[in-house]
């Protein structure tokens, strides 16, 4: 969903002039601006390594939930497929950006009781420790899927059709915790064309660099 939302706004810019998707499954999108490759395994990247080259960002939305799933699992799609992605990418192109979708609660400790949190920090400490041109832990809490987008999950789906009336009066009451698919896609942008002071974006932080209500 975040991938999507992103990708729309990518394609709407006119600051990006080119977008390559990299996913398991079709984007199901058809624009002048985009290129897609259909890539299952992200421990390794060497059979399309030849078109990964001349890329300023990698806005990397990539993510399950952790319900039901194991620590194990959920590490190697977390951790493991991210930082697999952001070596590959870094050794390629030494100039880019990298934008990672974390989450509002994210243990940067390594040592809390909730699991995602605690993988979810390891992963933005390591990136961290990569050297590349700006790296930008977000973490955004509630998202509203805008423009069309939707949940692949259906009672995710579901929540977000009950709370869309309400956006607009949520987003106003609770700025710090609420923001959209259009806003976490502008930010994105926007932090790679101008960088911000600080590489963890809480709500607050990603709706301001979006500069948008929406």
């Amino acid at each position: 969903m975040v991938g999507k939302g992103v990708l729309i706004e990518c394609l709407e810019s006119p600051q990006v002039t080119a977008v390559l998707v990299i996913g398991r499954n079709s984007c199901a999108m058809k624009h002048p601006k985009l290129k897609e490759i259909i890539h299952t395994n992200f421990m390794d990247f060497s059979s399309i390594q030849d078109q990964l080259e001349g890329y300023n960002a990698c806005y990397f939305c990539l993510g399950v939930s952790a319900v039901g799933m194991s620590e194990e699992k959920y590490t190697k799609i977390t951790y493991d497929y991210t930082l697999s992605t952001a070596k590959t990418l870094l050794e390629l192109n030494p100039e880019i950006t990298f934008c990672y979708v974390s989450g509002t609660g994210t243990d940067s400790t390594e040592k809390g009781r909730s699991m995602w949190a605690r993988v979810k920090g390891k992963t933005e400490n390591d990136l961290l420790k990569l050297p590349f041109k700006g790296v930008y832990m977000f973490r955004p809490g509630y998202i509203q899927p805008m423009k069309g987008v939707r949940s692949k999950v259906g009672w995710y789906q579901a929540l977000y059709n009950i709370f869309k009336p309400l956006y607009p009066g949520l987003k106003k009451l609770f700025p710090n915790y609420i923001t959209s698919t259009v806003q976490v896609g502008l930010a994105m942008i926007n932090v790679t064309l101008k960088g911000y002071p600080t590489p963890w974006l809480e709500n607050r932080h990603i709706n301001e660099l979006a500069g948008t209500s929406s």
